[in-house]
């Protein structure tokens, strides 16, 4: 808006001192005493100003015909006259331009036919002024060319970038198929396995009780995992767009967590402030650090205690905190990915993340996540 009003201006400013510097040069040749008196030229030059930055985009080619007839009166108008006379050109087009250098053309034969009947100087005075106005309609025609050229441009990359993003996207889309495939063939048949073999070793005869229930926990854990899987692979050939509306856990799923953690041996103390509104994306997220954290206790400190504590509310931040002493590993093979993981994921909702050994020799993964009111 600021830059429109100032090119506005530029050209109202140009058109005012063009039209001085023609009623200059007139009078020097022609005397005072052919031309309007110089208030009322002043007068006309303030109206036809203001007229010229009220209706030069809502209504220029009313405003070409008003300052083309009324700088036939007042010399000082005609640099406003030929402004107009370009913007409406180059703003309404040929048909319109056309119309106007009629109308000018009329007025121009009327009133050189009225002083002094056609001779040679008033066919060498219609030539020139229609000239002038050709020219400027030209000109107008030649930016209104310009003006649909770089729109059509622009339009063209607007068109191309968007094909760029949905190639990408597609690119993308295939590649999360791909992977998709490859999760249930492999993963999905290989849980599958591991879940019938766990259930024929629960109910197999001469099983000591001990060894059932852990076949037990091993079937129900294995058909958890294939439920996590299915919703994994969801969401790899889902809409991303899309996926922020599938149902998650949050901190309301803790509890079942640490349930599922106890019946696979491990002793979880959980210590939850039940918040008074649902933390939305932010529960999620404290979801996932909590069951990261599970893993790893299993993992590097199996058989050892841990202390899982959740707290917070709106403004202040939730606090996510797992504790457990340090222990024999078990000897099951990681990564160090799951760590890598949750910092990406705390991170990104601009987060803190700290884990390590305390003086008292127990490892603690602490996350504090925003929680905005």
């Amino acid at each position: 808006m600021h830059r429109r009003w100032a090119y506005d201006l530029t050209v109202t400013a140009v058109g005012v001192l063009a039209g001085l510097l023609w009623l200059w040069t007139a009078r020097a040749v022609d005397g005072d005493e052919e031309f309007a008196p110089l208030g009322f030229e002043a007068a006309g030059l303030t109206v036809a100003v203001l007229l010229f930055l009220w209706l030069r985009r809502s209504r220029p080619v009313l405003l070409a015909l008003a300052l083309g007839v009324a700088a036939l009166a007042l010399p000082s108008l005609a640099g406003l006259a030929a402004a107009a006379l370009v913007g409406a050109a180059s703003r309404r087009g040929a048909r319109w331009a056309f119309l106007i250098f009629v109308v000018d053309a009329t007025l121009l034969v009327s009133l050189i036919h009225d002083e002094g009947g056609p001779d040679r100087e008033f066919w060498e005075t219609l030539a020139v002024l229609l000239l002038a106005d050709l020219v400027l309609i030209s000109a107008g025609l030649l930016l209104r060319s310009h003006r649909l050229l770089v729109r059509s441009l622009e339009e063209r990359a607007r068109q191309a970038e968007e094909g760029q993003r949905l190639r990408v996207e597609e690119a993308r889309h295939l590649e999360r198929e791909r992977l998709a495939r490859e999760m249930h063939d492999v993963l999905a048949h290989r849980i599958s396995l591991l879940a019938v073999h766990a259930g024929a070793l629960e109910v197999r005869r001469g099983a000591s009780e001990e060894e059932a229930r852990a076949a037990g926990v091993i079937r129900e854990c294995a058909y958890d995992a294939l439920e996590d899987l299915r919703d994994v692979i969801g969401v790899l050939r889902a809409d991303p767009a899309a996926d922020q509306d599938r149902p998650q856990q949050g901190l309301a799923g803790l509890p079942a967590l640490v349930e599922e953690s106890r019946r696979a041996g491990a002793r979880v103390e959980l210590r939850a402030e039940a918040p008074e509104e649902d933390p939305g994306r932010v529960g999620r997220h404290a979801y996932r650090i909590v069951q990261e954290a599970l893993t790893n206790a299993r993992k590097h400190a199996p058989g050892a205690p841990v202390r899982v504590t959740v707290g917070g509310g709106p403004g202040d931040g939730l606090t996510v905190e797992v504790t457990n002493p340090a222990a024999p590993p078990a000897g099951l093979p990681g990564a160090g990915a799951g760590l890598i993981g949750l910092r990406e994921r705390v991170d990104l909702v601009g987060g803190r993340l700290e884990h390590g050994w305390t003086e008292a020799g127990d490892f603690r993964l602490r996350a504090w996540l925003p929680w905005r009111p």
